[in-house]
């Protein structure tokens, strides 16, 4: 194989991962996210999320909130980057989001009011580490031999309360308390590791955990543990485009105001993801998710389209291409 190619192959690699998206909303995060590149890549996203539903999609908790009518608009920009810890992969990353959301709840008066917020939400910490499958990619040669087999990865987020929050009203962009997530993504190669024919089963089990919320209209706020487990299978298309399908299990979450407990989550969402590398450096990825058997008041109910655009880069893959004299 020739410079050239190795090059281009191995750029398609590094940025293969299709979108750095954060574990904010239903969208959730993508197929392809925790497959592994170059140490010591870093990529920058732009994710705008259009939502609506029964539940504030700014928190991770998806309280429902029976007869509510939410519609949401997220724009989340962030930084990752790759390294390697004790030889194997890892990557840290931070999400910041944004938006504006605004809805309808009927109060148990029976009266309708209106609810609105606006602004930054609370910032997001992820930290990832590979636990089970092949070593940290250091080189070219190492990207070019990569296949991923069977792996599975620690996961860690953090939300910092530092959101938007006004205390006068329940619904807010930020959320006013710690919480955060351990997960262990896994990816399963299915078949050959060639671009083009690659085929993935993905899986993240997670459990998100919430500290009390001590001024929520004037009362507090506690949830318990919610369990989710994230589906994915993908396939190539081309060596450029990718497609998925995807599921979520919503499980627990039950949230109490004052010792006075709600109804906890069992419910389901499908939803399809398309991938496209526009060239070694920019990915842009399209997906829709909603919520399946969500008919009774208390089921979430959620629906929404995500578009990413990724621009990544690595020191080695930029400084061929300059002595290459490519742009």
């Amino acid at each position: 194989m020739n410079t050239s190619a190795w090059l281009r192959m191995a750029a398609a690699m590094v940025f293969a991962v299709g979108a750095l998206c954060p574990p904010q909303s239903l969208a959730q995060v993508p197929g392809r996210f925790y497959w592994k590149t170059l140490s010591g890549a870093s990529a920058v996203p732009l994710i705008l999320n259009s939502i609506s539903g029964n539940t504030n999609p700014f928190d991770m908790a998806h309280t429902v909130t029976p007869g509510a009518n939410f519609d949401a608009t997220l724009a989340m920009t962030g930084y990752a980057r790759t390294f390697t810890l004790w030889d194997r992969s890892a990557m840290a990353a931070i999400i910041l989001p944004m938006g504006r959301i605004s809805g309808e709840v009927v109060t148990p008066a029976g009266r309708t009011t209106s609810l609105s917020a606006s602004g930054f939400g609370d910032p997001m910490l992820e930290f990832n580490l590979n636990l089970i499958g092949p070593k940290a990619q250091q080189n070219i040669p190492d990207v070019l031999r990569y296949e991923p087999g069977f792996s599975v990865d620690l996961l860690a987020d953090l939300a910092l309360p530092i959101g938007e929050y006004n205390s006068d009203q329940p619904l807010n962009v930020g959320q006013n308390r710690w919480y955060g997530r351990v997960g262990f993504p896994v990816v399963w190669q299915l078949g050959d590791w060639v671009p083009g024919r690659r085929t993935t089963l993905e899986f993240l089990p997670a459990v998100w955990m919430f500290g009390d919320n001590t001024d929520y209209v004037g009362q507090t706020l506690k949830t318990d543990p919610l369990f989710q487990l994230d589906a994915h299978l993908t396939r190539d298309f081309t060596e450029t485009l990718w497609g998925a399908i995807d599921a979520s299990w919503y499980s627990g979450g039950r949230a109490s105001v004052n010792g006075v407990p709600g109804d906890k989550l069992n419910n389901i969402a499908i939803g399809l993801t398309l991938g496209y590398t526009v060239n070694s450096n920019l990915n842009l990825t399209l997906g829709y998710k909603s919520t399946i058997g969500d008919s009774a008041p208390s089921d979430l109910r959620m629906d929404g389209f995500m578009l990413t655009l990724v621009y990544g880069w690595h020191p080695l893959i930029e400084g061929s291409k300059r002595l290459k004299g490519e742009k």
